[in-house]
C-alpha cells in the first residue's frame, strides 16, 4: 500500500543571526610546492551587530565558502566594543596608522551620513555608526585599511557625562549657610547712655 499524504510538519523559522556578515575582499593564493602550485582562497570577511560590536577575520580554504566559514569563526573571537553616542556617531576624532594605511575619523552630527568608502564604510555600518566624516590616506589594500580600521575603533573612549546635583538637596545647605550669615552680622545692641551730672551730685 501507498504511504498516505501526512501533514506537513510546520516550517521552522529561521533563527535570527547575532551578527549581520559582510564579505570585505576574496582573493585567489597559491602557494608553490614540490609537485607544483597549490591554489586557495583568502576570504576577508567583517561581522557586526550594528550595537557597537564589530570585528574582522581572514579564512584561507580550497572553497571559497569554507573560507568564508573560517573568516566568521576568526572575527567572532577578535570583537572589539565601539561607543556610540545620542546621535549615532563617535564621541571624539581620532587618527590611526597601521603599516601603509592612516585614517582620520570624526564624529557628525544627525543626518550626515557615512562620509567613508572601502573597508571603513562596511566596519563603520555593521558597529552601528551612522554618522562620521573620514578620510584614508596610503594604501589602498582592503586587508590593512580594515586592519587600520579596527585599531582607530579600539581608540575611542566613551564620552563622560557631567553629574546632575540634586536641588532638593543643596537647598536645605544653602538656608543654614544663610541663617549662620545672618546670626553672624546680626549688630551689637547699642550702649545705654550716661545721665548728665545735677547740682545735688555735684556738692
Amino acid at each position: 500500500m501507498g504511504k498516505k499524504n501526512q501533514p506537513r510538519p510546520a516550517s521552522r523559522e529561521k533563527e535570527a543571526k547575532e551578527f549581520d556578515e559582510e564579505v570585505l575582499q576574496i582573493d585567489r593564493v597559491t602557494r608553490v610546492v614540490k609537485g607544483g602550485r597549490r591554489l586557495r582562497f583568502r576570504c576577508l570577511v567583517a561581522i557586526g551587530d550594528k550595537k557597537g560590536r564589530v570585528g574582522i577575520g581572514i579564512g584561507k580554504a580550497t572553497e571559497v565558502v569554507n573560507g568564508i566559514k573560517k573568516a566568521i569563526a576568526k572575527a567572532k573571537k577578535s570583537l572589539i566594543k565601539v561607543p556610540i553616542t545620542d546621535t549615532d556617531s563617535i564621541p571624539h576624532m581620532i587618527e590611526a596608522k597601521y603599516k601603509s594605511a592612516k585614517l582620520i575619523v570624526m564624529p557628525a552630527s544627525h543626518g550626515t551620513g557615512l562620509i567613508a568608502g572601502g573597508a571603513l564604510r562596511k566596519i563603520l555600518r555593521l558597529s552601528g555608526v551612522k554618522n562620521v566624516l573620514s578620510k584614508s590616506h596610503g594604501t589602498n589594500n582592503k586587508v590593512v585599511t580594515a586592519q587600520a580600521a579596527i585599531l582607530a575603533l579600539q581608540k575611542l573612549r566613551p564620552a563622560i557625562k557631567p553629574k546632575k546635583h540634586d536641588s532638593h538637596q543643596d537647598k536645605p545647605a544653602a538656608d543654614a549657610n544663610k541663617g549662620d550669615a545672618i546670626k553672624k552680622e546680626s549688630p551689637k545692641k547699642p550702649a545705654a547712655p550716661k545721665k548728665a551730672a545735677t547740682k545735688s551730685d555735684k556738692e
